[in-house]
Formats: structure tokens, C-alpha cells, sequence
């Protein structure tokens, strides 16, 4: 194996962790003003990603700039040819982090229900264009013999691509809502796995359909392997769901999204970006860097990576038990424990004391 190789695998791998990671943020972002029915519904609802959402982003920061370094010519071609779609994406990312950070901020419901508009704006345009970007790469667009962006605006929309689009969407929403009910408790956790089931069948459906079309267009041995596993993935986070068992139905979701990223990468190999003129097509030799670049890039990646991914894992164990909303879904809030303001009083005073 060579390094181009090594790079294209780490590539996908960054691809594949970031469409895991912020597949349910986007799906929970998208179910905010379904299963947040009052204020204390959709604090909770944030509060489930709120400590790993901007942790998630950079894993697209991380492949993006591994683009650059690894395959510059990969990264100069798809972005100026999907310019506008990126553009998008990037500012409905900003917006959607900006709403994250200041819907707190003032006490009105004018101000928080714009904040939550720009949310679900913030999580549906990624998740769509996601898919259809993806599309794209994998049908294949113009290049010229420069290895140019030769298309305009027009030629990324196509039937492929839709399907690509709608695919991403119906996934990222079903693994929003498993991991909803994965985090939290009462009736948010159990409108939420009725919102998986609703969404499964159009995510059966589609998925599906761009697996079969993969592989009669660009499909192999492997791909056959990965797009049979995704199937029996999301079919078996279906049936789990409906038993309750959030923990694995999570899992098998995140499986799928992982197995069908595969399936794209599988089927792109040994291109990085197909052309849909004969020989212009970008390839992991044609599109690399130099040697000295790869070398540099792996010992970089070799030493830092370990830390990088021990310090997320942290991050998801401190954070991991539920999120009970109380007030917002009609419970009633637990009695105060009668003790509390006797020992605060007591910790106050010996605070003071040692003033």
C-alpha cells in the first residue's frame, strides 16, 4: 500500500466519523420543533448535544484539510466546481452554531423561536447537500483535461444525487431520534423512538435505492459486502428500536450511516472525483501530493490522532447519562430535598469564616 492509499483510507475514515458524529446532531437539530413541545422539551433536546456539537464539526475541518495536504488537486477541483453547494453549507453551519450559543441569551420567546428557525435551517441544508455533494463525486462531473471544473450549477442536479440527498436526510433524522431516546427520559424518549419508527421505512426505501444504484453503476465485491451490511444494519435498528433498546438501536443506526459512507468511498477507488469525460478523471495518483508531504502528514497524524480521539471519547463518557425534562411534558418536579438549603446555609457561613 502506498501512502496515497493510506491518505484516501484516512480520508474516508474522517468522512465516515464525521457523518456518524454529526449525523445525530443534524437529526436532532431537524427534530427540535417536533418533539419540543414546550421550552423545558427543547432546553433538553439541546442540552443532548449541546457539550459535543462543535467537537463533531471538526472532524469535517480535520478531512477537508487533509484534502488540501494529501490530494491539493482533489481539494482545488471540488472546491471550485461545488463552490456554491459548500458556500451553503458552511454558512447554515455558522448559522446553526451562532443559534446554539445565543438562544439563551434573552428571555423571549420571539427571540428563542427565531433561534430555533435558524437551527433547523442549520441542520436540514447540511444534511441534504451532504448527500447530494456525495452524489455528485460518486456519478461523476465535468472535468476538463486540466483536471478543471468544466461544468456550471446545473450539472450537480441530477436524479442520482436527489436520491443521495433524500438518502442523507431520512438518516441523519432516524439517527437524531434514536439518539434522542438514547438520552433522554419520559415522554421526549418515547416520541422520539415513535419518530424512528416513522421515519424508517422512507430510510429503508431510499437507502435501498442508492445502494442498488451504486452498485449497478459503480459497484464491486466489496461494495456488494458493505451495502448487504448497512441494509441489515438499519433493518435491525428498526426492529430494536421497537423493543426499547435505545443503546443498540443508536449503534446499528450509526453502523448504517458508517457501512453506506464505505459503500461510497469502496465504489469511488482508485478515483477521488470521476469525470464524466473518459480519462479526466481525478485518481489518488494523479491528484497527490509529493512524497516528503504524505510522509510528514502520517507522523502528524501517527502522533496526534490517539490524543485527539481519547480526549472525544472523554468527552461523550463525562456526558453520558440522561436528560430528564421536567415541567415541559407535564411531569411534576420532585419535592427539593428538605436538607439542601440547611447545608448550602452551613457551606456559606464556612466560607466566610475563612474570609
Amino acid at each position: 500500500m502506498h501512502l496515497q492509499d493510506l491518505w484516501f483510507i484516512a480520508i474516508a475514515v474522517l468522512w465516515t466519523g464525521y457523518f456518524f458524529l454529526e449525523g445525530f446532531d443534524f437529526g436532532v437539530g431537524m427534530l427540535l420543533p417536533v418533539l419540543g413541545r414546550a421550552e423545558d422539551e427543547r432546553r433538553a433536546l439541546i442540552s443532548t448535544i449541546g457539550p459535543v456539537w462543535d467537537g463533531n464539526e471538526v472532524w469535517l475541518i480535520v478531512a477537508a484539510g487533509a484534502t488540501f495536504a494529501s490530494f491539493p488537486l482533489w481539494y482545488a477541483t471540488l472546491f471550485s466546481g461545488f463552490y456554491l453547494a459548500l458556500l451553503v453549507i458552511l454558512v447554515a453551519l455558522i448559522l446553526r452554531g451562532v443559534a446554539f450559543e445565543y438562544r439563551g441569551k434573552v428571555d423571549s420567546i420571539r427571540w428563542r423561536t427565531n433561534w430555533d428557525r435558524a437551527i433547523l435551517f442549520g441542520s436540514v441544508v447540511p444534511a441534504v447537500l451532504w448527500g447530494a455533494v456525495f452524489g455528485n463525486i460518486i456519478r461523476g462531473v465535468p472535468i476538463d483535461a486540466d483536471f478543471r471544473y468544466a461544468g456550471g450549477v446545473r450539472n450537480l442536479f441530477n436524479i442520482y444525487s436527489l436520491v443521495g440527498a433524500l438518502t442523507t436526510l431520512t438518516l441523519f433524522l432516524l439517527h437524531g431520534a434514536l439518539f434522542i431516546a438514547l438520552k433522554t427520559a419520559g415522554d421526549v424518549e418515547v416520541r422520539a423512538r415513535q419518530v424512528a419508527e416513522r421515519v424508517g421505512l422512507a430510510t429503508v426505501v431510499l437507502t435501498a435505492v442508492v445502494l442498488v444504484w451504486t452498485q449497478l453503476e459503480r459497484g464491486k465485491t466489496a461494495t456488494s459486502v458493505t451495502a448487504l451490511l448497512a441494509g441489515a444494519a438499519l433493518l435491525g435498528a428498526l426492529v430494536v428500536n421497537r423493543v426499547g433498546r435505545e443503546r443498540w438501536a443508536f449503534a446499528l443506526s450509526g453502523a448504517t450511516i458508517a457501512l453506506v459512507t464505505a459503500t461510497f468511498f469502496v465504489a469511488l477507488y482508485p478515483d477521488v472525483l470521476r469525470s464524466t469525460s473518459p480519462g479526466h478523471s481525478l485518481t489518488v495518483d494523479n491528484a497527490r501530493s509529493t512524497d516528503y508531504t504524505l510522509m510528514v502528514m502520517t507522523w502528524v497524524a501517527v502522533i496526534f490522532l490517539p490524543l485527539v480521539l481519547a480526549y472525544q471519547a472523554w468527552t461523550y463518557w463525562v456526558f453520558r447519562k440522561r436528560i430528564t425534562v421536567w415541567g415541559g411534558s407535564g411531569q411534576e418536579r420532585p419535592p427539593p430535598d428538605p436538607g439542601a438549603g440547611t447545608a448550602q446555609r452551613r457551606m456559606r457561613r464556612r466560607i466566610a469564616r475563612t474570609r
